[in-house]
């Protein structure tokens, strides 16, 4: 209770405001175990969450198991360009399993390096938008007033704009880059993550156990992210998931318009956009086998979301 937590007893056992949180914040009857068994109860999800884990392996280990590389210049023969799947190099020392593009690069190889950026630049402008938005949504929702609203009031103009035109507006004035392409993506997506958190902070916010933090004397810092923050992690798990494609469709749909990577870094949406002047004279292969891998990865991403989801919405859970 508040009066035990607050008593001396409970401020030696400082454990008491904790253990409400870590209860709250671990799914429905039982922790990590019982969330991975209510995941595997699907099929579905669990195909999704198989492809994923293939994607990011491939991804992650392109520069090992990719036929050819295809950022070094000096591995491209212009005389090997638009050749079909199946085609053999002109000196005969590779194989083009899905066929090259209009420079000669191998496919395959230009498939693995570009899921490498997309998954690179999709996980990591997650990660910064969502410590950005969790900390600002987080600190709003704990302090109100003022502050409050002038978060919320910035959210609120961020998601006026649609997150393409942020990023292109961006982009235009950083130029091309990974990096930029990561801060431009960030700067799209924080104000969700923030929302997300004010809103589960200010529910969390009334509850027994953060008035007994207070008792306890802890400080504000102490108890935003040790006890706050705990509960409102599931629902930002699923914002997470759910950005991390739109993420990686942003990226793909910046580098289609020019706007994104430099050309001598083919992401997935540059090579679509290089084949796609190909496509109506029957070289279909350029464009359609980099959409496929970038259709399988947000497919995966968005199969692997709506489980977690699922699972982490009580509203959902009693249906």
């Amino acid at each position: 209770s508040i009066r035990a937590c607050a008593s001396p007893a409970g401020r030696r056992h400082e454990g008491c405001a904790m253990t409400a949180a870590a209860a709250a914040f671990t799914p429905a009857a039982g922790g990590w175990r019982a969330l991975a068994r209510a995941y595997a109860d699907s099929p579905l999800a669990l195909a999704g969450l198989a492809l994923l884990m293939v994607i990011v392996a491939a991804a992650l280990a392109a520069p090992w198991i990719a036929p050819q590389d295809p950022y070094d210049l000096s591995q491209l023969d212009i005389m090997d360009s638009r050749l079909p799947p199946g085609s053999a190099s002109a000196d005969g020392s590779l194989h083009y399993l899905l066929g090259t593009d209009g420079q000669g690069r191998d496919m395959l190889s230009a498939i693995l390096y570009g899921l490498r950026i997309s998954v690179a630049v999709g996980f990591s402008a997650t990660l910064l938008a969502l410590a950005l938005g969790m900390s600002l949504g987080l600190v709003a929702g704990y302090a109100g007033g003022r502050l409050d609203a002038f978060v919320m009031r910035a959210v609120d103009i961020q998601m006026s704009f649609p997150a393409i035109l942020t990023a292109m507006i961006l982009l235009a004035l950083f130029g091309q880059g990974t990096d930029k392409i990561v801060i431009a993506l960030v700067a799209s997506q924080w104000a969700y993550y923030a929302r997300s958190t004010r809103g589960a902070a200010l529910v969390e916010g009334r509850r027994e156990y953060i008035e007994a933090a207070r008792l306890l004397g802890l400080s504000t810092p102490r108890i935003l992210f040790r006890h706050l923050l705990p509960n409102c992690l599931p629902p930002l798990i699923v914002v997470a998931a759910l950005q991390v494609a739109a993420a990686i469709a942003l990226e793909a749909t910046l580098s289609f318009l020019g706007l994104g990577l430099p050309v001598t870094e083919p992401s997935l949406g540059l090579l679509i956009a290089n084949g796609f002047q190909y496509l109506y004279s029957g070289r279909y292969w350029m464009s359609v086998f980099p959409g496929v891998a970038l259709l399988l990865a947000i497919v995966a991403l968005n199969l692997v979301a709506d489980r977690l989801r699922e699972i982490l919405n009580p509203r959902l859970q009693s249906q």
